[in-house]
């Protein structure tokens, strides 16, 4: 199982050095994030919507160790929202944040990053979108939920992201599944023990596909993140048992992956957001995707092979 050793690998410093300077990376790094600054997305933005698509916006980075750096993130999702604003490209993105870069491991990292955050919710909802919050490794949750709660009070579109592979997830999603909510399923892209999460594939699938009828047979907004071609015929026969429109759920899908998928989804009526990353530090995202599936993993192998 490769995945795990990639997973090591990401919060590894030298693996940083190793694979930051491997000859090919760059070519591998550009199919999955959409460039370093807000003025090299913004045509990513544009072309997204001129084919009927969405997007969700990431600024990458995790690795927070000081409140000026926190604030530094906060200050990066203004730019971001101010830019969108005068694009008027509001209604056609919205924001993915993980609360790790608005201070969350910090002292007092829970009020930090509930203070960083707010600002960020309050201004994407000033341009008409809104925010998502990424879920992380199983120790945070608990946060990230109890701000997701205190967000909505303010900004009920506020989302989350829910992992099918915890065993926690099941209970979540039932409380989730109210009137107003907005929910991203996602498999899991973190190690984590055998005591909290599934580790085999096949129980990770069947614990989604529970997951996703218990949010479609609610009264909230689904939003199903996957590539998985099965997964993504079973959300749309969940859909219409619950009587559901196509545009009371939506399809997410990362950028540079299955890219033809995206569009032929959105042909069909489906709402389809593209999550789009971008920014200087990439290293612990990139890691991830290589870890999700094999064949990016090769094909990372194969780049650097060619360029070494």
């Amino acid at each position: 199982m490769l995945g795990p050793v990639i997973l090591a690998a990401s919060r590894s410093d030298k693996m940083r050095r190793f694979i930051s300077a491997a000859p090919g990376t760059k070519q591998v790094v550009d199919r999955f994030i959409a460039g370093e600054t807000v003025d090299q997305v913004v045509p990513v933005i544009e072309d997204a919507a001129d084919k009927g698509l969405e997007v969700t916006l990431d600024v990458v980075g995790e690795d927070i160790t000081t409140p000026e750096q926190a604030a530094a993130a906060r200050d990066a999702y203004l730019e971001l929202i101010e830019r969108l604003k005068d694009l008027g490209l509001g209604t056609r993105a919205e924001m993915s944040v993980k609360l790790s870069m608005f201070g969350q491991s910090l002292d007092r990292g829970h009020e930090l990053a509930l203070a960083n955050v707010r600002p960020v919710v309050e201004a994407a909802a000033a341009i008409g979108t809104t925010v998502t919050l990424d879920a992380e490794d199983h120790t945070t949750l608990d946060s990230m939920f109890a701000i997701h709660e205190e967000l909505r009070k303010d900004f009920p579109q506020t989302g989350c992201v829910i992992q099918a592979y915890l065993f926690r997830t099941e209970e979540d999603a039932r409380r989730l599944a109210a009137a107003g909510s907005r929910v991203r399923i996602v498999k899991g892209a973190y190690k984590e023990p055998a005591s909290v999460a599934y580790q085999d594939k096949a129980e990770i699938d069947k614990a989604y596909v529970r997951i996703l009828k218990t949010l479609m047979q609610g009264e909230g907004y689904p939003m199903i993140g996957s590539h998985d071609p099965r997964l993504i015929a079973i959300a749309q026969e969940l859909g219409r048992q619950a009587g559901r429109k196509l545009d009371e759920y939506e399809f997410q899908m990362l950028y540079g992956i299955r890219s033809d998928e995206h569009i032929r989804l959105a042909a069909e009526g489906h709402r389809m957001r593209v999550y789009t990353a971008y920014g200087t530090d990439w290293y612990g995202y990139f890691m991830r995707r290589l870890a999700e599936k094999p064949a990016n993993l090769l094909f990372f192998g194969r780049s650097i092979l060619t360029k070494g």
